[in-house]
């Protein structure tokens, strides 16, 4: 036999079409099987049409076109058979709707069935009646219906049914012979489904009929039916008829909106239900979840809706992860009922947080952020940053969303705030949107009680971490805080000691700029933080212009012309540089926020009684490259030059920001200056303007370039507390500025550290200029004994608020009876300066005549004021 000819059975091209392996070849399965089901009906097969239609209606549920079988369905339905009819009823339930205008021919052959002698083809006419009635065919048919309500079979009366599509039949006679009628079906499923169809279809429905009688018949219909004893026939694994339990509870849950009273007389029932259904079985959680709705819509009970959202937490724990999504769906509406109830399952929730079906990742999710408050924030977010570190990628995207709004809008204190978005920026930086890493420098910049602490564990995080967003961060803060790093400022009790020298400071630096994965704006900022320990670092300025000088001939042009520009300030222009790339002041919230149209900003309050707001994201001014030093991104465009002048004039006015144009006088205002050389001056603040001058814009930019006219520093574009330089020349040479006396503090006397019969320890005291809390200490080693010693060893030991950093030894070997000294470099940071002396316990060991001495003691006769 031909597989596709038309005697094929059913599962024979099902058998075929599941072989398919592509879904070209399934559509060639397909268009074989249509063309020989064509064949057939023009052949006017009658043996093989119901087994025709059967393999059509598969084909349809594929999402094949079946239009050309429509006729077969109503040859069929025409048939006298039931088997026939069966197929041809199903055919035209699936395969047609009430759109369809072929519908107009069927409606005779309903009306014969609806008076057929055979119950079971009345059952399906009704049933068919009921999925595809028109409005033409519901009122041709109306007589035939309402008097099969009357039919002695209860089968026939359980599929009674009336289309929705006629309102106007609906709302018919309601307190007259058609609500009695319909009464009679009071205790059938039918009578549920379809008062709940209709209330919620029109409310016409019960106008008329008062609603506490209509709520007390449901109540008495629901007791009985939860109460009823076993019968084999309504039976749905050992639950009477769960059809008819849900029906009456979704009309009881229309009945009771709104309605205190009938609210009330439903109380009982409701919590007999929930207390009684048992949940080990699917139909038994179907219930379950239809009476916590109609809890928590009906009135006001705070006993009920707690049983409620319990039986929702215990649906959390199925393991049906369809049973465990509408229960989160519904304690999402129920949490703006009752939170605190809600927040009892908490746990549960973050654990459904972790689930491996993505949907209710998602969903727990949601509902998680719901939850969050001030109370909760700090336990609640340390689970969700665990989880981030073992989420699946494709949800890290939305976790780490979550998390950074909810610290943003939860923040106590801005250590923990920062403390929390170091953690999603090392584990998720990639994902973290430039606005989140824009507002916490915004706020590191707020909190200078924390520069050091923040600077310090942004070195740490970027030695195991590698994201975008958390490199972006640290070189920022290493650019503006290096010398914090380098000299342990600010150490808090929360951390532990480190030692990082001004080598490893720029390495990291380095390792950003060189790194392959860095985008461009990482590598512009990269370059700024170069610049900056250029100054703050002069031991390492070669290092950082050789690194620097690399990426002249780079092919990305901004990066090309930083290297030139920054390689000349560094090369050329040393007296500057400090002012130039002083650090940058706090940045002012407000600025952000006025940058960023429509942002909403988040609160961090501080441990004071001040707080700040963070805006949602941190965008950039427009400027020059060569002047774009400290801008939090790279991605700038240059400022438009002004209109007004010839060309050097717009350069100069789109270098300096200044307008040279002369403004006209207002009323009330202090008159303009009324040429270019006294507004230039003006603006600059350099000097005062002459009294009278007749010098033009083009006089102005002729004297600039012979060296005669002073203009703005750079340094004052760059750093706002930076006093003005004046500069020779725009592109290359700065004047020369008077050189300044080094502050080197007040001097210290040297004092005898140690002394014994055997070893005399000097000290001498400097401090480096700006920094009273650092202590530079030169130990000096005297040996007065008249054997030398060998392997020789000095350790130290400072309390917690001090920092101590010492330098390798100059030798091991003490020469006898003070023939020479060993000298040793240490570095103590006092945290607590102006409060708390110095105080050092010493340690140390030798060998003299190869047997191994050990000398300790204390000092505390350090000057005051170090």
């Amino acid at each position: 036999m031909n597989p596709f000819s038309s005697g094929t059975r059913l599962r024979d091209m099902i058998r075929a079409i599941r072989a398919c392996k592509t879904a070209a070849e399934e559509r060639a399965v397909v268009r074989k099987e249509s063309a020989a089901i064509r064949a057939s009906i023009n052949e006017n097969d009658q043996d093989y049409r119901h087994r025709n239609l059967a393999k059509l209606m598969f084909i349809h549920m594929l999402g094949y076109p079946t239009h050309f079988g429509q006729m077969e369905c109503l040859k069929l339905i025409a048939s006298a058979g039931f088997p026939e009819k069966r197929i041809g009823y199903l055919g035209l339930m699936l395969l047609l709707d009430e759109r369809q205008e072929v519908l107009m021919l069927v409606t005779n052959s309903l009306k014969q069935d609806l008076n057929h002698s055979n119950q079971y083809i009345v059952g399906l006419a009704l049933c068919a009646l009921g999925n595809i009635c028109s409005a033409e065919m519901a009122r041709d048919l109306a007589p035939e219906v309402e008097r099969l309500l009357q039919f002695r079979d209860p089968n026939i009366r359980k599929k009674w049914a009336f289309p929705r599509s006629v309102p106007d039949l609906m709302g018919v006679d309601v307190s007259g012979d058609w609500n009695k009628r319909t009464n009679q079906l009071w205790n059938t499923v039918i009578l549920a489904s379809l008062w709940a169809l209709w209330l919620e279809r029109n409310n016409r429905i019960f106008d008329g009929v008062e609603g506490d009688k209509c709520t007390e018949g449901l109540v008495k219909t629901l007791k009985d039916v939860v109460n009823s004893p076993y019968s084999p026939e309504y039976d749905i694994a050992g639950i009477t008829d769960p059809f008819l339990h849900i029906r009456l509870l979704k009309l009881l849950r229309v009945l009771g909106q709104g309605d205190a009273d009938s609210s009330d007389c439903m109380n009982d029932i409701l919590a007999q239900v929930a207390t009684k259904t048992e949940s080990n079985k699917n139909a038994g959680n179907a219930i379950l979840y239809e009476c916590v709705e109609t809890i928590m819509s009906i009135e006001d009970n705070g006993g009920l809706r707690v049983l409620a959202i319990n039986i929702l937490g215990r649906f959390l724990s199925n393991r049906d992860n369809n049973i465990r999504y509408v229960a989160l769906n519904m304690l999402m509406k129920a949490i703006t009922v009752d939170a605190q109830a809600v927040q009892r399952h908490r746990a549960t929730i973050l654990e459904c947080v972790k689930d491996s079906d993505a949907s209710i990742r998602k969903r727990a999710l949601e509902l998680v952020y719901l939850l969050v408050n001030e109370s909760n924030v700090k336990p609640l977010t340390k689970e969700l940053i665990d989880y981030l570190e073992v989420s699946d990628q494709e949800f890290k995207g939305d976790l780490t969303a979550k998390i950074c709004s909810i610290v943003a809008k939860f923040s106590l204190e801005k250590i923990w705030y920062i403390d929390q978005m170091l953690k999603v920026l090392t584990e998720a930086g990639n994902f973290v949107k430039d606005e989140v890493w824009h507002a916490l420098i915004v706020v590191i910049s707020n909190a200078s009680d924390l520069h050091g602490y923040t600077v310090r564990a942004l070195y740490r995080a970027f030695q195991t971490s590698e994201q975008e967003s958390l490199v972006r961060v640290a070189v920022w803060c290493i650019g503006e805080y290096g010398d914090m790093l380098v000299n342990n400022v600010g150490m808090l009790d929360v951390e532990d000691p480190i030692t990082v020298t001004e080598s490893d400071a720029v390495d990291v630096v380095e390792i950003a700029i060189k790194r392959h994965t860095s985008d461009f704006t990482t590598k512009a900022m990269a370059f700024i933080a170069m610049l900056k320990l250029s100054s703050r670092f002069p031991s390492c300025s070669e290092r950082i212009k050789d690194i620097i000088v690399q990426y002249k001939g780079n092919l990305v042009l901004e990066l090309q012309q930083r290297s030139l520009e920054f390689n000349s300030i560094i090369a050329k222009h040393q007296n500057i540089r400090s002012a130039l790339v002083e650090r940058m002041p706090v940045l002012d919230e407000a600025t952000f926020m006025g940058r960023r149209a429509g942002s909403m900003p988040a609160t961090v309050s501080t441990s004071t009684t001040t707080s700040i707001n963070i805006p949602n994201g941190v965008s950039k001014p427009s400027a020059a490259p060569l002047v774009d030093l400290l801008d939090l991104s790279s991605d700038d465009t240059p400022a438009v030059p002004s209109s007004t002048g010839g060309g050097g004039a717009d350069f100069l006015q789109d270098l300096l920001g200044v307008d040279l144009s002369p403004a006209p006088n207002q009323p009330g205002m202090k008159p303009a200056l009324q040429n270019g050389t006294d507004v230039l001056l003006d603006l600059l603040s350099i000097g005062d303007p002459p009294a009278q001058s007749s010098l033009s814009t083009s006089d102005i930019l002729s004297s600039v370039q012979d060296n005669k006219l002073p203009v703005a520093p750079l340094d004052g574009l760059l750093s706002p507390s930076a006093p003005a330089t004046p500069v020779i020349d725009l592109l290359d040479g700065f004047a020369v500025k008077p050189p300044t006396p080094e502050n080197n503090g007040s001097a210290f006397p040297s004092i005898v550290a140690f002394e014994s019969s055997l070893l005399k320890l000097l000290f001498n005291f400097s401090k480096p200029p700006g920094n009273p809390q650092t202590t530079l200490i030169q130990a000096t080693f005297t040996n007065l004994s008249s054997d030398s010693f060998t392997d020789f060893i000095f350790q130290a030991a400072v309390p917690k608020f001090l920092q101590l950093h010492l330098d390798p030894a100059s030798g091991n070997t003490l020469p006898a009876s003070g023939n020479g000294s060993i000298t040793q470099s240490l570095k103590v940071t006092n945290s607590q300066h102006g409060k708390k002396s110095l105080v050092m316990r010493i340690k140390i060991a030798f060998k003299m005549n190869n047997k191994d001495v050990l000398e300790e003691g204390q000092i505390n006769n350090f000057p005051r004021g170090l």
